[in-house]
């Protein structure tokens, strides 16, 4: 098919070869000889009238036009793929959609493991993966890579729909044996008392620990750090050590661990869990039906929390 004298086909092939920047990853991708493929970019820089990728050492760079043309090309293909090529669901049990979900594996435990459950017995035929969120979440979210993105507030991208999921607060959990701690605690005690803590991202700053030095000026003194928000629990088992951490989760885990918790000795910033999705799934009628789903399991855990 042709528009305006330009192979739509090309948009596909262009679409991968300025994510890639690679002759040879595309071809793989594209299923077509590293020739073929030269040969499609060979007639996308005739059309075009521009080189739009250009070899810099061993490397291919896009040239500005190719950035203009990168975000409309994959809206233009998410449109008919969600809006043409997609067939609509009308009896949600028959749905055989695949969801790619962006969120963290504490909300993983506190929520998606119950939410899949569910949507098993409705659903059976819907199929999941889960995906650690990274430096390049905003990325992939934007270029239609994931379904769903579940994260704090501040994560949150300006140009696509979201939605709040629930609202987070954070405790501090101790080993049920640590005979340093009462049933409450100072905040002298508590920068006292050794922390274990979680850190992401080349920077590797907790974020609570950010957020007192900006309030107070005093830092903890962190002996233990994790990569994974389920270990903080566990890791202060038969220590003197403290874990401040989302509240859900530190339920979760004093379910099954010896663990007592206690509230924080100042008032922390209540954390906002939002979810976003691409601008071209907005109208899409199994992912609006999963939202609800997520929100419906999330009141109905608040609920029962606060019973």
């Amino acid at each position: 098919m042709r528009f305006k004298h330009l192979d739509l086909n090309l948009l596909v092939a262009l679409d991968v070869l300025l994510d890639e920047q690679n002759i040879t990853r595309a071809a793989g991708r594209l299923h077509m000889t590293q020739s073929a493929t030269s040969g499609v970019l060979g007639r996308l820089r005739t059309y075009f009238e521009d080189d739009l990728l250009v070899q810099v050492g061993r490397k291919m760079m896009p040239t500005p036009l190719a950035k203009d043309l990168e975000i409309p090309v994959r809206e233009v293909l998410l449109k008919i793929q969600t809006s043409i090529t997609a067939k609509p669901v009308l009896d949600i049990a028959k749905s055989k959609r695949h969801f790619r979900i962006m969120a963290s594996d504490y909300l993983i435990s506190v929520l998606f493991a119950e939410v899949i459950q569910a949507v098993n017995y409705e659903a059976p035929q819907i199929t999941f993966e889960l995906m650690s969120p990274g430096e390049t979440s905003m990325e992939m979210l934007m270029r239609g890579e994931v379904d769903l993105l579940i994260a704090p507030e501040n994560y949150m991208p300006q140009e696509h729909p979201s939605q709040l999921l629930f609202d987070e607060e954070h405790v501090c959990v101790v080993w049920e044996g640590n005979t340093s701690v009462g049933e409450t605690m100072s905040l002298e005690r508590y920068l006292e008392l050794g922390h274990v803590s979680v850190a992401f991202g080349r920077s590797r700053t907790p974020g609570i620990e950010e957020w007192f030095m900006n309030q107070y000026g005093c830092k903890r003194r962190l002996e233990v750090i994790t990569h994974d928000f389920n270990t903080l629990a566990q890791l202060v088992i038969g220590t003197e050590r403290v874990a401040t951490m989302h509240s859900r989760l530190a339920r979760l885990y004093a379910r099954s661990l010896p663990l007592r918790i206690l509230p924080p000795p100042v008032e922390l910033p209540v954390m906002k869990e939002f979810m976003s999705w691409h601008r071209s799934l907005d109208r899409d009628p199994v992912l609006r039906w999963l939202r609800e789903k997520l929100i419906g399991m999330a009141q109905t855990n608040d609920a029962e929390a606060a019973a």
